[in-house]
């Protein structure tokens, strides 16, 4: 399929997987794909959004307070100023548990190709509604408007949730974007 994606929608699809894994996420979710619209403020459907004032990074905030980010972890000197001893913490708990049993879990080993996180099935869901979005346009190639059709007609995910939060209606911005579209054709 990724070789109908324009290079625009290429690039949101890079970018998800740069914004997954810069905010240590495991998973590729409609919210990084939203993020990697939001990277491409120049283009007329993703400035539906910016326009409204959802831009990259009060989209990237909204995601962080949602799911966490860098930084959550905790602060070492921080605890060790109250008295907190992160080491004997963790040396208790690997002599229990085993070493390493505070690690992130280990990879099912299912990875993408390219070797970054996975898209979640409602990612994937959003991949198919994009290539359903241009053909039941007549276009023959993936462009950056059809991933936010994708993502706002798939409904369900957290792009969706952040939209809303946003204060904007998910039924209107899908008609800006098909409007949007049209000009562009």
């Amino acid at each position: 399929m990724f070789e109908r994606f324009a290079d625009g929608a290429r690039r949101v699809v890079v970018a998800a997987g740069a914004e997954a894994e810069r905010l240590r996420h495991s998973h590729i979710g409609t919210e990084h794909l939203l993020l990697g619209v939001l990277d491409q403020s120049q283009d007329p459907a993703a400035a539906v959004l910016v326009g409204a004032g959802l831009d990259a990074e009060s989209g990237r905030r909204a995601v962080v307070r949602l799911l966490g980010g860098p930084g959550d972890e905790l602060d070492g000197a921080a605890l060790a100023a109250i008295g907190v001893d992160l080491g004997a913490i963790r040396e208790a708990v690997e002599a229990t548990f085993g070493p390493g049993a505070l690690d992130a879990p280990p990879s099912d080993g299912r990875r993408q190709r390219w070797g970054g996180p996975r898209f979640t099935d409602r990612a994937r869901k959003v991949l198919v509604l994009s290539l359903r979005a241009a053909t039941g346009r007549g276009e023959r190639r993936i462009e950056i408007g059809h991933l936010l059709l994708g993502l706002l007609r798939e409904g369900n995910g957290l792009a969706v949730r952040v939209i809303r939060e946003h204060g904007l209606d998910p039924a209107d911005v899908e008609r800006q974007v098909e409007a949007a579209l049209a000009r562009a054709a």
